[in-house]
């Protein structure tokens, strides 16, 4: 890989850690994550204007896909009430190939190799140890990280059978991002009756500008797909769980034991072997 590819996926990492920690200080994180939707919404509005429908195959796909991604926020938004960043985002991030690998195993029968062996028994220790003794993560936000984690890696599943049905993987991805956003909305007005959005107000602009850094964080890694190998891109991805910590203790004032520098990097490593293809 070129420095250019690495400086992408190194970008898209941060990135990603990066709205992740905008999440986390919202005031209110259901309004803050609906708000953020409505950035990509925005984005996918052209796209879809400008591109022609999905095949009929493939919209029930996109409308699961909405669904989990909003099952997605809710989760998410839960767990951060729970816990810290840089607690919660490895967990988040570390069980998706975590779960892919073990429903793979135990579902369809797939042999895992060596390195996904490796990778199942490093992620499953970093866990633990955010997981375990002083300063540890709550049950609570553990079990809403973990099946935040189980529900990205339903919608992944969904999309990548989605998407070839969809003969347009842009059209495809822009009637998510719209539907998802719809989606959202309506679930927060089932909540909470009203959804106000002052754009008078800063923390509109800090949801906005959140939803902007999601949708630069996925440009990023597409645009890395698009010039270098998926498998160490992939892999260098997943290095956003060690910003992630560090984001969280110079910004959110949360405490960075060398125990959790430590977990979180075992979660990375353990990341990187199950998501790496060379």
């Amino acid at each position: 890989m070129n420095a250019t590819v690495v400086g992408l996926a190194l970008f898209a990492a941060i990135l990603h850690a990066s709205w992740n920690a905008f999440l986390r200080t919202g005031a209110d994180r259901l309004w803050t994550i609906t708000v953020m939707s409505f950035s990509s919404a925005a984005a996918a509005v052209p796209l879809a204007l400008f591109h022609s429908l999905p095949a009929a195959a493939a919209w029930p796909y996109v409308v699961l896909s909405a669904s989990l991604q909003v099952g997605y926020s809710v989760f998410l938004v839960a767990a951060y009430r729970y816990g810290e960043l840089g607690q919660v985002y490895p967990i988040v991030r570390g069980s998706v190939p975590l779960l892919v690998a073990l429903g793979g195993f135990l579902l369809a029968g797939q042999q895992l190799t060596t390195p996904e062996l490796v990778g199942v028994a490093l992620v499953a220790c970093g866990i633990m140890g955010l997981s375990l003794g002083r300063g540890r993560a709550s049950a609570t936000s553990i079990l809403y990280a973990l099946a935040t984690g189980a529900i990205i890696a339903a919608y992944a599943t969904v999309d990548a059978i989605g998407v070839r049905a969809a003969g347009n993987s842009v059209a495809y991805t822009a009637w998510v991002l719209l539907i998802y956003s719809v989606l959202l909305s309506a679930t927060f007005l089932a909540l909470r009756g009203r959804l106000d959005v002052d754009l008078r107000a800063p923390e509109a602009w800090k949801a906005l500008g959140g939803g902007l850094l999601a949708l630069l964080a996925y440009g990023a890694v597409l645009a890395a797909f698009a010039l270098g190998p998926a498998g160490p891109i992939a892999a260098l991805r997943e290095t956003s769980v060690v910003f992630a910590a560090f984001i969280g203790r110079f910004f959110l004032g949360e405490a960075l034991t060398p125990r959790r520098i430590g977990a979180c990097a075992v979660v990375a490593l353990g990341a990187i072997c199950l998501g790496y293809q060379s």
